[in-house]
């Protein structure tokens, strides 16, 4: 299996009730602690409604992340380009980049919220087309282009950048639920994906007919869509064991569950859990997006993500407040420990070596019977020897051949 990228996506979800500004130090500190344990790659969102999304400017605070930080990818997931002017857009990425030497990520979307649009005054029938508008037109002005454009929401007269990314080819990605007007877009500029949808069951199954989407888009626009560019987003939290993590869980996904997704957004077809017992047996049940458990069940569950998709570059975990933040960040840290290595195959020459020691000792027992002829060839080294050739103290035992000790006391 090809190596994967890992990142993270903050939309935030954060319950009501806490300190914003703590919660803002918090996030930072967690991008840090990503960066720290190699983590590819950290994404977070904009929204203005609903209480619990609270970052309503991505490129301030990935700004701020960047300065924590040395080597993580910074992405907007996503920049609402309904939302905005696609010129002051556009200037705020490039300015991220510089700031961040080089690691910005241009994600954008047509914006998640009805209740956003609703605030501005967008007509929702208008979001995807203007986001489709939008990108066409950073595009360009990214290429160095001097734009005039005249839109029904928003005009430019020899519009040019005055600062170029630092990146010569900054990557753009757009957000993809289960309609297939993210994959298409994707297809249309020949650009990345990350797939939001794939957090719930339904979305997972339609994974390789959304490909087939942005497969579709790039022929009929002549562009061409690379594997490698999309990312997949997925839920996880991992502890030593199953009946840990779920503990650790259980009763901030009822909360997220019963407050945010059916309280709050009133997403379509959902129903409250019963109890925090319940809402980990339906969330990680058989099949689904999540997986609540150990970093064993977490490689299970990629690999079948990766078989079922056809293959992807990029293994996102959606970050949530199910656990409190020292589990959290601890859940983060086994998944780079144990989760990645397994995934990318760090570990499989280690493995491989330690085996073949083990399968070849006669050969290695030669080695040290030369060493035990050296030394009992010496009087003074076999008096030493009665004292050193314990194996569970000497660093080179290994090379020891048995039944060294009783021939030294002979």
């Amino acid at each position: 299996m090809a190596r994967l990228g890992f990142g993270a996506f903050l939309a935030p979800h954060h319950p009501i009730g806490e300190n914003p500004m703590l919660q803002f130090r918090r996030d930072i500190a967690f991008v840090k602690h990503l960066d720290e344990l190699g983590y590819d790659e950290f994404w977070c969102g904009e929204h203005h409604s609903s209480g619990w999304e609270m970052i309503a400017s991505p490129e301030m605070f990935l700004a701020a992340a960047g300065e924590h930080t040395k080597r993580i990818k910074l992405a907007t997931g996503v920049i609402s380009l309904p939302y905005h002017h696609p010129y002051n857009v556009a200037q705020r990425m490039v300015q991220l980049d510089h700031m961040t030497g080089g690691r910005a990520i241009f994600g954008s979307g047509p914006g998640a919220l009805p209740s956003d649009a609703h605030t501005l005054g967008i007509d929702p029938m208008t979001q995807r087309d203007r986001q489709d508008e939008a990108i066409g037109i950073i595009r360009r002005l990214f290429a160095g282009e001097r734009v005039t454009h005249k839109s029904e929401w928003f005009t430019m007269q020899d519009a040019a950048l005055q600062l170029l990314p630092l990146q010569e080819d900054m990557p753009f990605a757009v957000a993809s639920q289960i309609s297939p007007s993210g994959m298409t877009l994707a297809g249309k500029y020949g650009i990345g994906i990350i797939s939001l949808g794939s957090m719930s069951t339904e979305g997972l199954t339609a994974l390789p007919t959304q490909w087939g989407f942005a497969e579709s888009a790039a022929k009929k626009a002549g562009t061409t869509v690379d594997r490698k560019n999309w990312r997949v987003l997925l839920n996880w939290h991992v502890a030593e064991t199953r009946e840990k993590a779920r503990e650790e869980a259980k009763h901030g996904l009822m909360r997220w569950h019963n407050e945010y997704i059916h309280g709050t957004l009133m997403r379509p077809g959902s129903v409250p859990y019963k109890s925090p017992d319940a809402a980990v047996d339906e969330m990680s049940s058989e099949g689904s997006a999540a997986v609540i458990g150990t970093p064993d069940d977490l490689v299970k569950m990629i690999k079948s993500v990766v078989d079922q998709s056809g293959g992807f570059g990029t293994c996102v975990g959606f970050v949530h407040d199910w656990a409190n933040p020292e589990n959290t960040f601890r859940s983060w840290d086994m998944v780079a420990r144990y989760v990645i290595p397994e995934i990318n195959g760090y570990v499989t020459k280690l493995r491989e070596s330690q085996k073949y020691l083990q399968e070849n000792r006669a050969v290695f027992d030669r080695a040290g019977q030369a060493i035990m002829a050296k030394i009992m060839e010496n009087k003074d080294a076999a008096e030493a020897l009665k004292v050193t050739s314990n194996p569970r103290v000497s660093a080179a035992a290994a090379q020891v051949p048995k039944g060294l000790g009783k021939q030294a006391a002979k």
